[in-house]
């Protein structure tokens, strides 16, 4: 049955894990067998052990070991030496390259053997076992509604957070608000002069968000609003009680709405801080700091620090009356969240208009003496051009999801028999909605702009959110449909040899198999788009078997189970991989 044999023992590979990424082993198989015909050690192989194209599981390319000697020579002694193992079935010498091909029924066993030992852990590693990652992403402005400006930030972090947890790090996720600044003393101005209790409690981000439109219109025509604005946070930065009495109210209520925003995108943080947490001691030690070690120079009444030499220009610490700014505040902050949280890496999920104020601010903490800076990381990402509802208005993601959703809605009543069996329409369609939203944002690399399209994002066509939760929810529907194979046996009682006649479910296995390795290079490339195209692929690789290996109606029980094993183990990565991506699998849709 499917009881692994006993096989040659391998040698062990430095930072490979055969436990946790099944691949690893058959890598090492390969690694010693060019090895040992070639006078190389397996270490030295190793690296050069590559995923192969279409029809070809590994390849090494023979030029890369330097060896003396014509390729066809090299590669005739390898061929010459090799006889078939528990690993490797075939070689195949073409050109420059080495192809090899594995032994179809133990990597099948294998493989779904190891999915279902690892269940929800499939893909993860020991890489960061006892390390700690504080990571902060999102961060809006309070009394501003969630704008789409945000989302890319909140898309990225959730899934950075998501990924560094599955791979063994303990996380922070930090939601730093922009709560803090002269436009809460230009708010306070406009409070006095519009505010209105009664729709404050009915709903704080819009009107606090119509005052500061008024407010700002105000201060465009009147210089004496933003003098007047200036002096409110002035009070407000001295810890004046009667200036922070509103601002408390409304940072509080805009925090309860934004939990809302983030429950239904699927994303949760461990702390809401703010700019405000920032402590003036901190600020005011690190321009002491920077003072003594001779690094500020004063301008106009305004103090600099001049990085001209690293080509970052001159930033400012300190405005010319006295406040705080960005960057003052971004140090102390740092300053105190490596004291309270000790981690081992901080992260900055942050756009890359902002590339030159990160870049200063982390230089500035390393001039400043301190080791951990080393450990900074910003993560950049492009912009989302033309994201307007259909009716073309600037917008906010609460009309964006709503919108999605009632798309969504309209396309699911066409087919009423499915409509039917759908217990929850108006969730459905909004999860299908937010799905389209984000494997449209995650689809490119990050750095890259672009163009928000709304026919795309919806549809069921190509590689798109929606096509993506079809592909679980029709794994899903398997079960259904064959109650009478679940529950299935333990996998050793699985007969997986029966799947060697079908090469599509070959190819399923294999990209099974190859998920870890698409986990831990997103750790190294900090990217979702691996992630989705990896999605995508196994997407296709199903859709292909689905009217060739079918379980309805098998009339064999052994293999009509080791069909429903190989689709439920296809189902497992597929939700493993959406839920890293943040978004909920459905059963039904």
């Amino acid at each position: 049955m499917s009881a692994s044999t006993s096989r040659t023992p391998l040698p062990a590979v430095p930072d490979t894990d055969p436990s946790r990424c099944v691949l690893d082993s058959y890598r090492t198989s390969i690694a010693q067998i060019v090895g040992d015909a070639l006078g190389l050690s397996v270490d030295q192989v190793y690296p050069g052990v590559q995923y192969g194209k279409k029809g070809v599981d590994f390849t090494v390319a023979l030029p890369r070991f330097r060896l003396p000697g014509s390729v066809n020579d090299l590669a005739k002694k390898v061929i010459d030496k090799f006889q078939a193992n528990d690993y490797v079935s075939t070689i195949q010498h073409d050109k420059a390259f080495l192809h090899f091909t594995l032994n179809t029924n133990n990597l099948a066993r294998d493989v779904l053997t190891q999915v279902h030992d690892l269940g929800e852990k499939f893909g993860t590693n020991e890489t960061g076992k006892g390390k700690k990652l504080v990571i902060e992403y999102s961060s809006p402005n309070i009394a501003k509604d969630f704008h789409v400006g945000h989302l890319r930030s909140t898309i990225i972090g959730a899934f950075l957070a998501n990924l560094y947890r599955a791979c063994g790090w303990e996380v922070v996720s930090l939601n730093y608000l922009g709560d803090w600044g002269t436009q809460f003393g230009l708010i306070a101005v406009g409070f006095e002069k519009y505010g209105d209790k009664e729709l404050l409690e009915k709903d704080t981000i819009k009107h606090l968000f119509d005052i500061y439109v008024k407010i700002n219109k105000d201060a465009a025509e009147d210089p004496q609003v933003k003098a007047d604005a200036a002096a409110w946070f002035r009070r407000m930065e001295d810890y004046d009680p009667e200036a922070l009495e509103n601002w408390k109210v409304w940072r509080e209520f805009s925090v309860k709405k934004y939990e809302g925003e983030y429950d239904r995108l699927n994303v949760h943080f461990d702390v809401y801080t703010g700019e405000s947490a920032v402590s003036q001691k901190s600020m005011d030690k690190a321009l002491d700091q920077l003072n003594e070690m001779g690094l500020i120079e004063e301008s106009e009444g305004a103090k600099l620090i001049n990085l001209e030499k690293w080509k970052l220009g001159k930033a400012v610490v300190r405005k010319r009356d006295g406040t705080s700014i960005y960057l003052t505040r971004d140090i102390g902050g740092a300053i105190e969240r490596y004291e309270k949280y000790k981690p081992d890496k901080m992260i900055y999920v942050v756009s890359s208009q902002q590339d030159l104020h990160l870049a200063q601010f982390f230089k500035v903490l390393e001039l400043m003496g301190f080791p951990w800076a080393k450990d900074l990381l910003h993560i950049n990402y492009g912009l989302v051009q033309g994201m307007s509802t259909r009716k073309g208005t600037v917008v906010f993601l609460e009309q964006i999801i709503h919108e999605a959703m009632q798309t969504m809605h309209e396309q699911m009543q066409k087919n009423e028999e499915k409509y039917a069996a759908i217990e929850d329409p108006e969730t459905t369609s909004r999860e299908i909605g937010i799905t389209g939203i984000k494997i449209q944002d995650m689809a490119a690399k990050r750095i890259n702009n672009y163009t928000f399209n709304w026919d795309r994002m919806l549809s069921f066509e190509g590689d798109t959110g929606p096509y993506l939760q079809y592909a679980h929810v029709r794994l899903a529907s398997i079960g259904r449909k064959n109650p009478h194979l679940l529950p299935l046996p333990p996998p050793s009682q699985i007969n997986t040899d029966l799947l060697a006649e079908y090469p599509q479910a070959r190819e399923i296995v294999f990209l099974l198999g190859s998920y870890p390795d698409v986990v831990l290079t997103a750790l190294k490339t900090q990217e979702p788009s691996g992630v989705v195209t990896f999605l995508f692929r196994l997407a296709h690789a199903i859709s292909s078997a689905w009217d060739v290996v079918v379980v309805l109606g098998e009339k064999d029980l052994e293999k009509a189970r080791a069909k429903m094993f190989l689709f439920e183990k296809a189902r497992e990565v597929i939700a493993a991989g959406m839920r890293l991506l943040s978004i909920r699998p459905l059963e039904r849709m």
